[in-house]
C-alpha cells in the first residue's frame, strides 16, 4: 500500500505544473499561453480571513483580489507575450488548504502550422513552422519497414513567428518518406504533412546465406537495421555494414534493414 501511495504522489508531481516549495508555498510555473489561472481558496483554520495572503508573478506582487473563495490570477496585468516564462508563487496560511484548478494552462501545447517541408538530395529534411505557443520537441519520423520510425528530435522555439528547422535523415534505397510531429501534455500527437524523395542509394542486400552465426554482413554499404525475435520484440538495432549477433540465441528472427524485412535463422 505504501508503495502505491509513493507512485501516486510521483505521478501527481509529474503531470501537474503546480508544486510546493521548501517554505510550503505553492509554485506554478510554465509559459504564457493567453490563459489565466484560477484558485480555489478557503478560510484560515481560525475561521478569520482567507487562506491565501500573497501572490507574486515573476517576483512582482499581483494586484488581483484574493479575499474570496475563488479568484483568478489575471496575466493580462503583466503584458506577457505568448511563450514568455511565468513563475507564480502563492503564499498561504499553514492551517488551511487551497487548490490550483487549472495549472495545465501554463504547459506548452502543440499548435504549430507547417509551411514548407522538403527533402534535399542529401537526405536533409527542412521545414518551416509558425503559430508555436510553447517550446516542444519536433519528433522526426521516417517511414521504414511499413511503419513510422522515430529517427531524431529537434527542439522547437515555441515563440510566435516563422521558424526554420532541419534534420539529417539517414536515407535508404528507393522512395524515402518523412514527417515531423509534436506531442504535448494531452498526449495527442500533431503531425506535419508527409514529404518524400527518391534516393540514388544502391539497394542493400544480405550475403547469400540461409543461416547466420556470429554476424550478419550487408553488401553495397551501411544501413540502419533492427532484429526482432519470434514474439516481435526488438533484440538488436544499429547502423553499419554488419550486425554482431553473437549474444543472440539460436532460432528464427526477423531482420529489418534498408527498406525491407526478411526472415533469418541464427544457428
Amino acid at each position: 500500500m505504501k508503495k502505491i501511495l509513493v507512485i501516486a504522489a510521483f505521478l501527481l508531481l509529474v503531470f501537474s505544473s503546480a508544486f510546493a516549495d521548501n517554505s510550503g508555498n505553492i509554485i506554478v510555473e510554465g509559459h504564457y499561453q493567453a490563459k489565466n489561472i484560477f484558485i480555489k481558496n478557503s478560510f484560515g483554520g481560525s475561521g478569520v480571513g482567507f487562506c491565501v495572503y500573497e501572490i507574486t508573478v515573476n517576483g512582482e506582487l499581483s494586484t488581483d483580489e484574493i479575499n474570496s473563495s475563488a479568484f483568478e490570477i489575471n496575466f493580462n496585468n503583466f503584458n506577457f507575450k505568448i511563450g514568455d516564462p511565468i513563475l507564480v508563487k502563492i503564499k498561504y496560511k499553514s492551517d488551511c488548504e487551497i487548490q490550483v484548478l487549472n495549472p495545465d494552462v501554463l504547459k506548452p501545447k502543440s499548435t504549430f502550422i507547417t509551411g514548407d517541408i522538403t527533402f534535399t538530395k542529401q537526405g536533409v529534411l527542412n521545414w518551416t513552422a509558425s503559430n508555436e505557443t510553447g517550446a516542444l520537441d519536433y519528433i522526426v519520423e521516417q517511414f521504414r519497414w511499413n511503419k513510422w520510425v522515430k529517427v531524431g528530435e529537434v527542439r522547437g522555439d515555441g515563440l510566435p513567428g516563422q521558424h526554420v528547422y532541419s534534420f539529417k535523415v539517414t536515407p535508404h534505397s528507393g522512395t524515402n518518406k518523412a514527417r515531423v510531429k509534436q506531442v504535448d501534455y494531452t498526449g495527442k500527437p500533431r503531425f506535419s504533412s508527409t514529404v518524400e524523395y527518391n534516393s540514388d542509394i544502391e539497394a542493400i542486400t544480405l550475403e547469400k546465406k540461409t543461416k547466420f552465426k556470429d554476424e550478419i554482413l550487408f553488401t553495397n554499404g551501411e544501413t540502419l537495421y533492427e532484429v526482432y525475435d519470434k514474439y516481435g520484440s526488438i533484440v538488436k538495432r544499429g547502423f553499419g555494414g554488419k550486425a554482431n549477433i553473437q549474444t543472440l540465441e539460436k532460432g528464427t528472427y526477423y531482420l529489418s534493414y534498408d527498406n525491407k524485412t526478411e526472415t533469418i535463422a541464427i544457428k
